[in-house]
């Protein structure tokens, strides 16, 4: 069992590098450091949940196209800001959205469990397996040469990340691409998967009240996961940040 503290001390090592917020000054994250988490198989509470965040998707779908509900227009201009292009690649909420009307994955009861919560909130959500880093999280402008662990056509390959994109990283690599598009084999998350990471993304028009009652919704399912489940916060922001532990 990791002792809060190491938690805490693991959000207190993360960082927003400050080219990313000359590129997006709006932008905040919450990371969440998670252990003592019971790993199973979908179940009927993280059933429950889905079927209630594909309800709320498709209301929020019924006067607006996706790519025009507001957070994540939001983000198609960030994706444009680093030259992605977001009809090819997707940050995670829109692809979320986008599966919601045939029905959300089911993957196991944590990655049901923070899928739900991402589309619910309508924010990007990120979820690893703690287990598999090297160092803390940076969000960095990357260079091109960083490396990053993935699966192309059912065999892993090692890809690199354009020039100027962003992307999370540790000490040994890229652990997601695109800000919020793809996450790395490395750190991805399994059905054994005992201590993790979240990490909430939000641009404006979110508020600050929308990003922390996002964080606090999944905190609180997260705590159902297990007797003994330990969580610390941070929030990420220009100028600012906090901490607080469970």
């Amino acid at each position: 069992m990791t002792e809060l503290n190491v938690l805490e001390q693991f959000l207190d090592d993360s960082r927003v590098e400050p080219e990313v917020f000359g590129l997006r000054p709006d932008y905040r994250a919450v990371l969440l450091a998670v252990d003592g988490l019971v790993p199973g198989p979908s179940d009927e509470a993280s059933e429950d949940l889905l079927q209630e965040a594909e309800a709320a998707a498709r209301r929020a779908l019924e006067d607006l196209p996706v790519e025009q509900l507001p957070h994540v227009a939001a983000w198609r201009a960030a994706y444009r800001g680093f030259g992605a292009k977001p009809q090819r690649t997707r940050n995670s909420l829109e692809a979320l959205l986008r599966r919601a009307g045939s029905g959300l994955p089911r993957v196991n009861r944590l990655t049901d469990l923070y899928n739900a919560v991402s589309v619910l909130h309508q924010i990007p959500l990120g979820g690893e397996d703690l287990a598999g880093y090297r160092g803390a999280p940076r969000l960095v402008r990357a260079t091109g040469t960083e490396v990053f662990d993935t699966v192309a056509g059912g065999e892993a390959v090692i890809e690199h990340p354009d020039p100027g994109e962003v992307v999370w990283c540790d000490g040994t690599g890229v652990t997601c691409r695109r800000w919020n598009w793809r996450q790395g084999r490395r750190t991805q998350l399994t059905g054994d998967t005992t201590t993790a990471l979240f990490i909430l993304d939000a641009l404006d028009p979110i508020t600050d009240h929308a990003l922390h009652a996002a964080a606090e919704d999944l905190a609180t399912h997260l705590a159902d996961l297990g007797p003994d489940v330990r969580i610390a916060r941070r929030l990420l922001a220009a100028g600012a940040t906090s901490r607080e532990g469970d």
